[in-house]
């Protein structure tokens, strides 16, 4: 039984779509349970002090583990892992044992240090919690979370060994459990121990993703060994690599660590308002940007290596167009329905209604950027495939230092200037309190947006013609989506009068039904237009779910 359990899960799957729908499958699994996590957090606690200081103690766990993590993550690893495995098995075990042992003893030696120097670091970034009184339960809770940077790094590490030998299954269904662990700490921990029962739980959920992908592992044989004998030509080629990427990422965390710092000043639950619309909006990015970059980075690795850079090209604009496919439709829902979804996923319990408008005005501003966030991932997945790991990093501290310095200053104009303030709450339909933390958002996506220019145009430069490839798709995205939201929007009132609003129920069914209004009006136009999309969509669904025969697809795609 455990051997037919190990095979079904690690088995191969070699296909760029059938990955990419997979590692979609997990991301809306996990998806679930982050939003039940979110619900349980909002419904028990609200946008309450308790919940302010949780998320304002994950910053230095998090950027812990993009800083030192991300040094071995598979953007970085699944190429050199691919190298090694192609001059056999004996050097690709040697270079997974090398690359474990020294990147253990670094998260251990730099989590300690952070242990040791919890209390001036967080003083230092949220003094406003400190003179609130909170400086020692923030500490406390951070010193906890530091063994999730820890567990989650040696789970990427595991994660990367899996991809090479394109094992997606497993990965797919051990994500999901990190939520599972902090789910269990809602509700378990929390009444009894505070705000350290949910950093409990976020301990156990690292933990469980991290056990789950080792028989796996060890079934392949290539479990690593901590060894002393290192080779250390091979960790300083990593090293090279990596710390161009870290340091990118490390833009991105330091960017959440500002706007956190800053949404600490603006008053009672801004952080907690804050984190609610981020964790909302990341749901179409894990599920289309994340997925397609994922499943797309080793193959793309791959074919860098083998056939070249016409064959890395084509492929490079196949994932493109799948993720403009997909996300642009799922972004003008999310802004059509935002009401909706923010009151069924979170409103209950202490979470009031006017948390709900704060909230899902933070989320329109979120999500309006969302396709470029997508397309940004996939962008900095290619140049790593490419090796070039430096041209990513100067185009984010550019983006970090922009999106920095918009947020200080349209806090300021909307602190300072009551016209400007004014037109932001009548346009978003909030009712002035504490919607000075809506300025965050905002320049996340001014961001974003330059973010993406900057990617595209470097990448057109490296590939003349790239951008004529897509055009076709965008044109056929944006309009079935502008006349899919339309008919969404239409659509609210008329089940407005059917189910009503005095019910989470009654909520989720106007959202949802008025969803698949939008949605069975995208298929209509994406019909029309003869989307080479969906005929990639239907032939892959058909193949893998209905089990069509081979000829019969041909014929599809002839």
């Amino acid at each position: 039984m455990v051997k037919r359990i190990l095979s079904f899960v690690g088995r191969e799957i070699s296909g760029l779509h059938e990955a990419a729908y997979l590692l979609a499958g997990s991301a809306i699994m996990s998806l679930v349970f982050a939003l039940v996590r979110d619900r349980l957090l909002a419904s028990t606690l609200g946008t309450s002090t308790t919940l302010d200081l949780y998320y304002a103690a994950f910053r230095v766990p998090d950027l812990i583990y993009v800083v030192v993590a991300s040094l071995v993550s598979t953007s970085i690893l699944v190429p050199f892992l691919v190298e090694s495995k192609s001059k056999g098995g004996d050097d690709l075990k040697r270079s997974i044992s090398d690359l474990f042992s020294a990147f253990s003893v670094l998260i251990i030696v730099v989590c300690g240090a952070a242990f040791a120097l919890m209390p001036q670091i967080e003083r230092f970034l949220f003094p406003q919690l400190f003179a609130q009184g909170l400086g020692d339960e923030l500490v406390m809770v951070s010193r906890i979370l530091l063994s999730s940077p820890l567990f989650l790094g040696i789970a990427g590490f595991f994660t990367s060994i899996t991809q090479i030998q394109n094992r997606f299954l497993v990965y797919a269904l051990s994500v999901p459990l990190y939520n599972v662990g902090i789910i269990i700490g809602i509700l378990f921990f929390l009444p009894s121990m505070g705000a350290s029962g949910l950093a409990w739980g976020v301990a156990l959920g690292a933990v469980l993703l991290c056990l789950a992908q080792i028989p796996i592992v060890i079934r392949d044989g290539l479990f690593p060994r901590l060894s002393f004998d290192i080779g250390w030509s091979r960790i300083r080629k990593v090293t090279l690599l990596s710390v161009p990427r870290t340091l990118t990422m490390s833009s991105q965390q330091l960017t959440t660590i500002a706007f956190v710092s800053f949404a600490s000043f603006l008053g009672v639950g801004s952080i907690s308002i804050f984190n609610f619309a981020l964790n909302l909006q990341s749901v179409p990015l894990s599920i289309i940007g994340a997925s397609y970059s994922s499943a797309a980075f080793p193959v793309l690795a791959r074919i860098i290596i083998e056939q070249g850079r016409e064959a890395f090209m084509h492929k490079l604009v196949s994932a493109f167009k799948h993720i403009i496919f997909w996300s642009v439709p799922i972004t003008v829902l999310f802004i059509v329905l935002r009401a909706q979804i923010v009151r069924t996923v979170l409103g209950s319990g202490a979470f009031s209604w006017s948390d709900t408008k704060l909230t899902a005005a933070a989320l329109a501003l979120f999500v309006v950027s969302s396709v470029a966030q997508s397309m940004i991932l996939l962008f900095v997945r290619s140049f790593y495939a490419e090796g070039k790991t430096s041209k990513p990093l100067f185009l984010n501290i550019a983006s970090m230092v922009f999106t920095i310095g918009a947020a200080f200053l349209l806090i300021k104009l909307f602190l300072h200037w009551p016209a400007f303030a004014y037109f932001m709450e009548s346009l978003l339909k909030t009712d002035g309190t504490n919607a000075s933390v809506l300025m965050l958002p905002l320049a996340f996506s001014l961001g974003s947006f330059l973010n993406l220019a900057l990617h595209w145009r470097s990448c057109a430069r490296e590939f003349p013609g790239f951008s004529r490839f897509l055009y076709r798709t965008i044109f056929q995205s944006v309009g079935s989506s502008i006349v899919g939201g339309y008919a969404a929007y239409a659509s609210l009132r008329f089940f407005d009068d059917i189910f009503g609003l005095s019910t989470v129920l009654g909520v989720f069914m106007q959202g949802l039904c008025a969803g698949l209004v939008g949605i069975a009006a995208m298929i209509v136009i994406l019909w029309l237009l003869k989307s080479p999309e969906m005929r990639d969509i239907l032939i892959t669904f058909k193949h893998k779910v209905w089990r069509v025969d081979r000829a019969s697809l041909d014929r599809l795609q002839s």
